[in-house]
């Protein structure tokens, strides 16, 4: 009996991924089966290898193939990508991977795909890496010494690749990078939890906010971590709680907010879902509503992927916004936006056309 649970708790500890970050040896690569491209073994020394991960429900992964073709291609002899497919339902065969992945073709999916063995790749390389609280797709790029080299949204890939490829890429740097974002996301999402308090009681319909009192919190979290100043979660309930207590500070803050990045991009959902969220019960000043306006623009312009967002409803709130903060022809011009993009889409609810327009109508009347 001894025996056996030493070979347990042997074979258990011998299983178990370890943790890995950008600068640590690649994990081992484990495939079921090779659906396109040239099957790899293991990673040589003297190549670069990118592994992106994907599944066929996936929109952004769908979204993101035809970049991946592109840098494919262009680093065609110099670069391995492998799009490595999980989290796929019971039900989805290898023959339907298959078939969806013909259905893309030559010029949309250009590299390597492969299905994932078993549940190894998803321990031993996105929950190891912690990768896996930031979704899929997600991409492993792995250096000419079989080291990572970086991890992050394939979006990005294009400058890191190029670095990587010529030898100028900092890995040093982007550990400390990665490293700090990971414990801010962490400390933003804590403090989301902790500000809530101040903003409703399940048990108790009667709950008033408290934004005085959320501020004087967020000021101790902030002074703990100041890069926490403009991140998210943060960001949201610092201007949910000026905007209803001192709108000019509200507005001073927002505009630094639009072009401060922390853990991810600047937070422009921050400051028009706040301002959508007060519209009907607060005096809201013309010119918060023009940033948010302006944050609406902001979003629309960083979206790495268009045509899997519902950009018309993007304009159409901006319209709105632009039409309180008293400029008609900007609040026109958008709501036209609203209209075309939504026309552009293949299938689109007609209702939400007739809506639109009938806005159009009255920003042109009136």
């Amino acid at each position: 009996m001894l025996l056996l649970l030493i070979i347990l708790i042997s074979t258990n500890a011998q299983q178990a991924p370890r943790t890995i970050n950008i600068g640590d040896s690649a994990p081992q690569l484990r495939i079921s089966e090779w659906i396109k491209g040239k099957p790899v073994q293991k990673f040589e020394n003297g190549k670069v290898y990118v592994l992106e991960f994907w599944a066929t429900w996936c929109k952004p992964c769908k979204a993101a193939m035809p970049h991946l073709s592109t840098l494919a291609r262009e680093y065609l002899d110099k670069v391995t990508i492998i799009g490595i497919d999980i989290y796929e339902q019971k039900t989805m065969s290898t023959q339907k991977v298959k078939k969806f992945v013909d259905s893309m073709g030559n010029h949309r999916l250009d590299y390597s795909v492969a299905i994932a063995d078993s549940n190894f790749m998803v321990t031993h390389w996105l929950d190891a890496s912690g990768a896996k609280n930031e979704g899929i797709p997600i991409s492993f790029v792995i250096n000419q010494a079989g080291r990572l080299a970086w991890i992050g949204h394939p979006k990005d890939l294009a400058e890191v690749l190029e670095k990587v490829v010529n030898n100028t890429w900092n890995a040093e740097e982007a550990f400390v990078k990665r490293s700090l974002n990971k414990r801010l996301a962490e400390l933003d999402k804590e403090a989301s939890y902790d500000l809530i308090l101040y903003w409703s009681d399940s048990f108790n319909p009667n709950f008033v906010p408290k934004p005085d009192s959320a501020l004087l919190a967020i000021n101790e979290i902030v002074k703990k971590e100041p890069k926490l100043k403009y991140a998210p979660f943060v960001a949201y309930n610092t201007f949910a709680s000026l905007i209803n207590t001192n709108p000019e500070k509200a507005y001073e803050y927002g505009k630094v907010l639009m072009v401060t990045a922390t853990y991810e991009g600047p937070a422009y959902s921050s400051i028009y879902d706040v301002i959508n969220k007060y519209s009907d019960t607060l005096q809201v000043p013309e010119k918060i509503y023009r940033l948010g306006a302006e944050a609406y623009q902001m979003e629309i312009d960083h979206i790495p992927y268009p045509e899997i967002v519902n950009t018309s409803k993007l304009y159409h709130q901006m319209a709105n916004f632009y039409w309180r903060a008293n400029q008609k022809s900007k609040a026109v011009d958008a709501e036209q936006k609203a209209i075309e993009a939504l026309m552009n889409k293949k299938d689109f609810p007609k209702s939400d056309l007739v809506k639109f327009e009938l806005q159009l109508q009255h920003y042109i009347v009136n």
